[in-house]
This record gives C-alpha cells, sequence and structure tokens, in this order.
C-alpha cells in the first residue's frame, strides 16, 4: 500500500543521513521504524529484592498483619 506522510524538511534530512550510513534504503528505514513501534512492548526483567524478616521463631509462625509488614520494610 502506499501513502503520504509529511516529513519536515530537517527530519527528512537526517532520515536520508541515517539511511546511508548504514546502507538502507530511507523507504527500508522508515518501515522497520513502524514495525519495530507496531510491535508489543517487552517488558524489562529486573531483580526484585525481598525484604528477609527475622524472628527468631520456627519458619512459618510469624503472624504478620499489614501494619506490622509496612514497620518492617519502612513503606512510610
Amino acid at each position: 500500500m502506499r501513502t503520504t506522510v509529511d516529513i519536515p524538511d530537517a527530519v527528512y534530512r537526517q532520515l536520508k543521513a541515517r539511511a546511508a550510513l548504514e546502507k538502507r534504503s530511507v523507504r527500508r528505514l522508515v518501515l522497520q521504524a513502524v514495525e519495530r513501534e507496531l510491535q508489543p512492548a517487552k517488558m524489562k526483567r529486573r531483580r526484585v529484592r525481598v525484604p528477609l524478616v527475622r524472628t527468631g521463631r520456627r519458619p512459618g509462625s510469624l503472624r504478620l498483619d499489614n501494619e506490622t509488614i509496612y514497620e518492617l520494610i519502612g513503606v512510610p
């Protein structure tokens, strides 16, 4: 399908220069940018640090409510 897109002159010059540097056509560069934009966003994976609560009791024997949890992890 053909379409017309108005691109400001300064942006088109940058687009054309980038395409030349990467040895690609302007058409291919624009098409790849559009395809990339239409892909679902990838979620970045990051390590989560879980606070360690030491109680001196047997594991699983601590009864906590939300207020106590907030105090232990320092939520304002």
